[in-house]
């Protein structure tokens, strides 16, 4: 997969911006601020309906505006689309493709990508949250179905949390009637998004350690190993399907039942789980150096995007691939390896303040700096 035609209006600093692209490697080089990792940061919203950089849309609409919109040409071999957003800085999005009207899920899919940028040192030294949104996305790229599971899971726990609140201050056998009936909605829901997620983390495991060891070579032998285990109050190993992983939820629910009354809070589901990493003997979060965090970092999202290129089974649906000002913080070492490692992708968009943060003999197309400047419109 690659994108020949980017477009952006009154996005971000843009008010306007028009770009071509060629498959392969493309370096947009060019000093910081003035732009070039807003351009990447569109594709990936393209893809996953996100920012990277930022958990809201607002952000991401030119000051001066009430919308931003980006156009991407997107090539499949044969086949081709012209994909749209609309981002409103108040109200409902909307998207196009080929200039007719779907619901904006529905474009999930059309656009793959992954994305590395500086950010993601947050997977192994921020909260799980950082890699729940990690393995989530990994799991809706995979089957973009689950962005409806997503949002039938958020809905009923906040419904669920509401009710327990509720309950906290009455305990009124009415109210927890109906805490039975969310019980199971949010179960079912939650239950189904785990399974994902285990299906997910058992397939990338192995991709990577492989990734881990390729850019850690130079590493102490002991520290190229890498675990990666889903971490959960609720023991799933067992578990061979979303409806077992749903009878071990509810089995859980009703146990801290008086416990979560009390609380007004749900204790138990995938908002509350996490992703477990470890270097050699020690946990990554904590005793990782900051080399190691880069390269554990970097081997997640190459192991997203090997896992990602698997499923698409041809060139023609591999994700392209994105890594926003990265190299500027490797060794010449892990800049080579990378370097090296990126050309198996059908497009490859780097970022770089200067040409001497990229790899000595990395071809492709360059984009340089006035290119990249802002126009504003008069």
């Amino acid at each position: 997969m690659w994108i020949s035609r980017l477009s952006l209006r009154d996005y971000r600093s843009y008010r306007e911006l028009d770009l071509e692209f060629e498959p392969g490697v493309t370096t947009f080089v060019a000093d910081n601020g003035t732009g070039k990792t807003n351009i990447v940061e569109a594709i990936g919203y393209l893809a996953h309906l996100r920012s990277h950089r930022v958990a809201f849309d607002a952000p991401l609409v030119h000051e001066d505006a009430q919308m931003a919109s980006i156009s991407a040409l997107v090539n499949r071999g044969q086949r081709h689309a012209v994909v749209d957003v609309s981002i409103q800085a108040k109200g409902a999005n909307r998207a196009r493709v080929n200039r007719s009207p779907v619901k904006l899920k529905e474009i999930l899919g059309l656009v793959s990508c992954v994305v590395f940028a500086p950010e993601d040192l947050s997977l192994v030294r921020g909260e799980p949250a950082e890699r729940r949104n990690w393995i989530d996305t990994l799991v809706v790229a995979r089957n973009p179905r689950y962005a409806s599971v997503i949002a039938d899971f958020e809905r009923a726990l906040k419904q669920r949390n509401a009710l327990l609140k509720r309950l906290r201050e009455e305990r009124d056998p009415g109210l927890e009637a109906t805490l039975d009936i969310w019980n199971i909605a949010y179960a079912e829901a939650a239950a189904e998004l785990v399974f994902g997620r285990i299906k997910v983390l058992a397939d990338i495991v192995a991709p990577l350690q492989e990734n881990f060891a390729y850019i850690a070579a130079d590493a102490r032998l002991e520290r190229q190993g890498i675990q990666a285990r889903y971490d959960s109050r609720i023991d799933y190993a067992q578990a061979d399907s979303a409806g077992e992983c749903q009878e071990l939820l509810l089995a859980a629910l009703e146990r801290r039942r008086s416990t979560e009354i009390d609380r007004g809070l749900t204790l138990h589901g995938p908002g509350r789980d996490d992703l477990a990493l470890t270097i050699g003997d020690h946990p990554a979060k904590g005793y990782a150096s900051h080399g190691e965090t880069w390269s554990l970092a970097l081997a997640m999202q190459l192991a997203g995007w090997d896992l990602l290129s698997s499923d698409a089974g041809s060139t023609a649906e591999q994700p392209i691939l994105i890594l926003d000002d990265v190299f500027a913080e490797l060794d010449t070492g892990r800049r080579n390896r990378l370097a090296a490692r990126i050309t198996e992708a059908e497009q490859v968009l780097i970022t770089a303040a200067v040409d001497a943060d990229l790899p000595s003999g990395l071809e492709g197309t360059r984009i340089g700096q006035s290119r990249l400047l802002p126009v504003e419109s008069t």
